[in-house]
């Protein structure tokens, strides 16, 4: 399974995951554009990688930890802290889960120019209320579909994640308002005023 074929498992459990036959928002359930959208996609996609060769499921781990590498920039992670209140590293990573969880034309717009962000119903609402962008059960779909399928955790040294240098123009404290919002207005925009 290459990243090209990994988008389109997500884009299969974004349309299990929104089909509105699949649960009631009430039911505390996730609809399109709910911040717990993520945690849908992630079980569908592990439903649905779990039903694949065992040798697509390892890959599937290779394809994920790739699109977090092509996301591993300094502008994201300063978007991802405005959005969120603060970001450690954990934080970013699960940020990214849930840029992933937001599809491939999202994920692309978004680590293009984060300040994108901005733009997402979703991202809008949780500025009004708090609410954090995560995507934690991203990051296990392959994982968890392997275990699933075999009751076994994917083989050591199966994946290679790598972290690409951040770029030093945007070694700044991101608590610095003034700063995040010449970077990054319309996300400030939302987050900081």
């Amino acid at each position: 399974m290459d990243k090209q074929q990994f988008w389109q498992l997500i884009e299969a459990a974004r349309n299990q995951a929104s089909d509105p036959a699949d649960g009631d928002p009430a039911d505390g359930e996730a609809v399109d554009g709910d911040p717990a959208e993520g945690e849908a996609v992630a079980r569908e996609a592990t439903a649905l990688l779990a039903s694949r060769p065992v040798e697509e499921i390892v890959a599937a781990e290779q394809a994920l930890w790739d699109l977090m590498a092509d996301s591993y920039t300094q502008p994201l992670w300063a978007a991802a802290y405005l959005a969120n209140g603060g970001c450690s590293d954990d934080g970013f990573d699960y940020f990214r889960g849930w840029l992933i969880a937001q599809g491939r034309d999202v994920f692309e717009r978004v680590v293009a120019d984060p300040d994108a962000l901005a733009e997402l119903p979703v991202v809008r609402a949780c500025a009004e209320d708090g609410t954090e962008l995560e995507g934690e059960d991203v990051l296990g779909i392959a994982s968890n579909a392997h275990l699933s399928a075999t009751g076994d955790r994917l083989p050591a040294g199966s994946v290679t994640i790598r972290h690409p240098e951040l770029d030093p123009a945007w070694d700044f404290d991101f608590d610095d308002d003034d700063e995040m919002g010449r970077r990054l207005p319309r996300l400030a925009a939302l987050f900081l005023e």
